[in-house]
C-alpha cells in the first residue's frame, strides 16, 4: 500500500490564498511591462483572423505579420490621437462654464433654502461642490488611458513579437492537443470568446455612439463627437462603464440647458444602453464570455486595480485568460467554472432532452466522455 497524504482543505485554501496575493502584487509592481504585454497579447489575438485569411489564400509569407501588424498600428494610433485631442479639449472647456458654475450653486442654496434647510454647513457643503471637479475627473480617466496607450514602442515591439511567432506558436498548439488536450481546448476558446468578444463590443459600441451622437447633437450638447468616441471606448468596461460615459454630457447638457436638457440625455443615453446592449447585444453575444454578473464586476476592480485604466478596458479578456489556465484546462474544474459562469451544469441540457431519454444525475455527458489524457 501507498501511504497517500492528502493536505488539510484549510491549509490548502490558505496557500492558494498566498500565491495568488504574492502574483496580483508582483502583477501590479510590474504593471509598466504587463499592461503592455498584456494588450499586445489582446491586439494579436483580434487581428488573427486576418492572418488566417490571408493564410488561405496563399499570399506571401511576410504579409501574414505586415498585414496584422500594420492593422494594430492603426488601431493604437487612431486611439492614442482621439484620447490627445480628448485630453485637450476638455482642458479647454472647463474654464468656459465658471459662470455656469456659480449660477448653479446659487440655484442649489435657493432649493435648500426653501425647503427650510439653509444652515450654515448646508451652505458651505454647496459652496465646496465644484462641477468642474467632474471634468477633472473624465479628464483624468482620459489622461490615464493615453498614458496606458504612451508606451507605444513597447506594444508595437511586443505585437511584432508576437506576430513573427504566430505561425510556430500555432502550429506547437497542435502538437501539444495529444498530450494536453484541456490545456489547448481551453487556450483556444479563450481566443476565440475573446475575438468574439471584442468583435461584438466594437460593433454594438459603435452603435450606442453613433446614437448617442445624434442624440446630443439634436439637444444641443456641446462635443457630441468626442462624448460618443467616449461612449465607444467606455463600452469596453463592464458595469461602470456606461455611468462613466454619461456623466460628462449629462453634465454639459445641464451647464448649457439647464435640468430638463440634462434630463433628456440622461433619458436617451438610458433607452439607447437598454435596448442596444441589454436586449440586442446579448443575443449575439449569447454565453461567449462566460462570466457571471458578480464576477465580472469583481474583475473589473481588481484589474482596474493592477493595471490602472487599461486594466479596466482589457476586464473581460484578461479574465478568460485566467479562467482558460485555471479553470477549463482542469479536468475537475467543472464545479469551479459553473460559479464563474453562474450557470447550474446540466440545466441547458436538461431543457433540451425535455421529450425523453431519461435525467442525467451525474452531470451532462460525465460517464460516456473518457478520461482526459493529463
Amino acid at each position: 500500500m501507498t501511504d497517500q497524504r492528502v493536505l488539510p482543505r484549510a491549509l490548502v485554501v490558505l496557500l492558494c490564498t498566498a500565491g495568488a496575493v504574492v502574483t496580483l502584487a508582483g502583477i501590479r509592481e510590474v504593471g509598466s511591462i504587463a499592461g503592455p504585454l498584456l494588450l499586445a497579447l489582446v491586439l494579436v489575438l483580434a487581428v488573427s483572423p486576418v492572418r488566417t485569411w490571408l493564410g488561405r489564400r496563399g499570399a506571401p509569407g511576410w504579409t501574414l505579420v505586415a498585414a496584422p501588424l500594420l492593422l494594430v498600428l492603426l488601431i493604437l494610433f487612431g486611439m492614442m490621437a482621439i484620447l490627445t485631442v480628448a485630453v485637450a479639449q476638455l482642458a479647454g472647456l472647463a474654464p468656459t462654464y465658471q459662470k455656469q458654475f456659480g449660477e448653479l450653486v446659487v440655484q442649489a442654496q435657493q432649493f435648500a433654502a426653501g425647503l427650510g434647510i439653509g444652515t450654515d454647513q448646508m451652505n458651505q457643503a454647496i459652496k465646496s461642490f465644484d462641477p468642474g471637479k467632474i471634468f477633472a475627473l473624465a479628464q483624468g480617466f482620459i489622461s490615464g488611458l493615453l498614458g496606458a496607450f504612451s508606451g507605444l514602442v513597447l506594444v508595437v515591439v511586443l505585437v511584432l513579437a508576437m506576430c513573427l511567432d504566430a505561425r510556430a506558436f500555432s502550429r506547437i498548439l497542435d502538437l501539444g492537443a495529444a498530450r494536453r488536450p484541456l490545456l489547448i481546448e481551453a487556450l483556444r476558446n479563450f481566443a476565440g470568446k475573446t475575438r468574439r468578444y471584442l468583435l461584438v463590443s466594437t460593433v454594438f459600441g459603435l452603435v450606442c455612439a453613433a446614437l448617442d451622437v445624434g442624440a446630443l447633437w439634436f439637444l444641443g450638447v456641446p462635443l457630441p463627437l468626442l462624448w460618443g468616441v467616449l461612449a465607444l471606448i467606455t463600452n469596453y468596461i463592464p458595469n461602470v462603464g456606461f455611468v462613466l460615459g454619461l456623466v460628462p454630457p449629462a453634465l454639459l447638457a445641464l451647464l448649457e440647458g439647464g435640468i430638463q436638457t440634462m434630463i433628456f440625455v440622461i433619458a436617451a443615453y438610458m433607452v439607447i444602453n437598454f435596448v442596444v446592449q441589454s436586449l440586442i447585444q446579448p443575443k449575439f453575444l449569447g454565453d461567449a464570455v462566460g462570466l457571471s454578473t458578480t464576477v465580472t464586476l469583481l474583475s473589473l476592480i481588481l484589474w482596474a486595480f493592477l493595471l490602472g485604466p487599461l486594466g479596466a478596458l482589457l476586464a473581460i479578456p484578461l479574465s478568460l485568460l485566467v479562467r482558460a489556465l485555471l479553470v477549463d484546462s482542469d479536468p475537475d474544474g467543472d464545479w469551479a467554472a459553473a460559479l464563474i459562469s453562474g450557470e447550474v451544469p446540466g440545466e441547458g441540457d436538461e431543457n433540451k432532452d425535455d421529450g425523453g431519454g431519461g435525467g442525467r444525475d451525474d452531470g451532462p455527458g460525465r460517464e460516456a466522455k473518457p478520461a482526459p489524457v493529463r
